[in-house]
């Protein structure tokens, strides 16, 4: 139903919530759950929504009748159409207005400082990304082409494995004199991946002198992972947090919490444990083709005042989360705490059983190396799980990640 001009000028005189609601819910998808006569919608009663709704009846979940079709805004050039990495289930698709993506990321990267300083200096400076091949993001090459194939604009593409830890010497070396010969000011990792080539440049005492600053993404970002990339790079390495389907929704400021890019999105915190921490819901606020109305991202995330305004901290996938003897929840983030300060370690996994008994499985910085002193490690993560038994530790070569491609650090029964 069309809004009638009260309800137009309403939306003029809202606040951005209430009037990207009052036109969201125009939407089909969201139709049946918009308040009668044009009324004001109270966030808070309306239903969540997730994955299974997005792909369900796309893209008519989203286009009205009489509105464009899909491939007319793609043959207008006025849409690009994308999809989620299926992280936790089958992939989304993924409607954006051209030239959104861009636009939202460079709010969120504006959020820090040093990030702000960098875009006024250079706008449109050159980044090399190096992240799964099935990645949340636009493109993403999968297997070895040639480097123009896998530049897009002022973005060269390194990726090109699944499994960073199979990468023969010769294939990192090509990535690193690609690097050279790109001459980026931002690198785009993601952490495992990230972390991995680092030790090869390392090896190889390898540095790129146009490399202002490394944004990790992509998947959590681990104590382990930032601290060979800092180590190795010597350059501000900062935290992004968004989803394809969301836009980017936290950037980490120069005081280490992350802040949200509220012009994004409307962000909610529900079902809060007694720390606090509970499963992040995203309102969006700036993408007309593909609005999500309370979507459940999949994520816990802690919200705390201070400053300004609110921080966040993101402790990973809901189903990624452990259990302590006690029966309370233990987070990726918890789990990832316990490695602070640990030195020898380049990646890991812990792996709780039905009983609640861990082993932990990590892969070193270097083969042939004595093994890392995981002693503390372990003993913290005892305190934290309850558990009286040892922790089972193995040292592997290789963790296998998702079907997406990305690594779960723990994984529950």
């Amino acid at each position: 139903m069309a809004p009638t001009a009260e309800l137009k000028q309403r939306k003029r005189t809202a606040c951005p919530l209430e009037a990207a609601l009052s036109e969201w819910l125009e939407r089909p998808i969201y139709r049946a759950h918009a308040p009668a006569n044009g009324a004001p919608a109270a966030l808070g009663a309306l239903p969540f929504v997730t994955k299974h709704d997005l792909r369900t009846n796309f893209p008519h979940n989203f286009i009205a009748p009489g509105e464009p079709t899909l491939d007319e805004l793609l043959a207008g050039n006025a849409a690009e159409l994308e999809y989620t990495s299926g992280t936790s289930e089958e992939r989304v698709p993924v409607l954006l207005p051209r030239g959104w993506w861009d636009a939202q990321e460079e709010k969120a990267l504006r959020l820090n400082p040093i990030l702000a300083r960098i875009l006024d200096e250079i706008p449109q400076p050159r980044r090399a990304t190096l992240t799964t091949p099935v990645c949340n993001g636009q493109q993403c090459p999968s297997k070895w082409t040639p480097r123009a194939q896998r530049t897009f604009g002022r973005t060269l593409f390194l990726n090109h494995a699944r499994i960073p830890f199979l990468l023969a010497e010769a294939e990192l070396g090509q990535m690193a004199d690609e690097i050279v010969e790109w001459e980026p000011h931002l690198l785009d990792f993601d952490p495992v991946h990230g972390a991995w080539f680092a030790l090869y440049c390392e090896r190889k005492g390898l540095r790129f002198p146009s490399l202002r600053c490394i944004l990790c993404s992509y998947e959590f970002v681990s104590v382990v992972h930032r601290r060979i990339i800092e180590r190795v790079f010597g350059v501000p390495v900062l935290n992004l947090y968004g989803s394809t389907e969301s836009g980017h929704l936290l950037m980490e400021e120069s005081d280490g919490q992350m802040r949200a890019s509220r012009e994004t999105a409307h962000l909610e915190i529900i079902e809060p444990d007694e720390r606090g921490i509970g499963p992040l819901v995203v309102t969006s606020l700036s993408n007309h083709l593909m609005p999500l109305v309370r979507y459940r991202i999949g994520d816990l995330v802690e919200r705390t005042e201070g400053g300004p305004g609110a921080h966040y901290c993101v402790h990973g996938r809901v189903r990624d989360a452990l259990r302590a003897a006690d029966g309370r929840r233990v987070t990726t983030w918890d789990v990832d705490q316990c490695f602070v300060g640990v030195s020898g370690l380049m990646h890991y996994q812990l792996r709780q059983e039905a009983d609640g008994r861990c082993a932990l499985r990590y892969i070193p910085e270097q083969t042939g190396e004595p093994a890392p002193d995981l002693t503390t490690t372990c003993a913290r993560l005892r305190a934290l799980s309850g558990q009286t038994e040892p922790i089972e530790v193995e040292r592997v070569d290789t963790i296998v990640p998702s079907q997406s491609g990305k690594f779960r650090l723990t994984l529950p029964a």
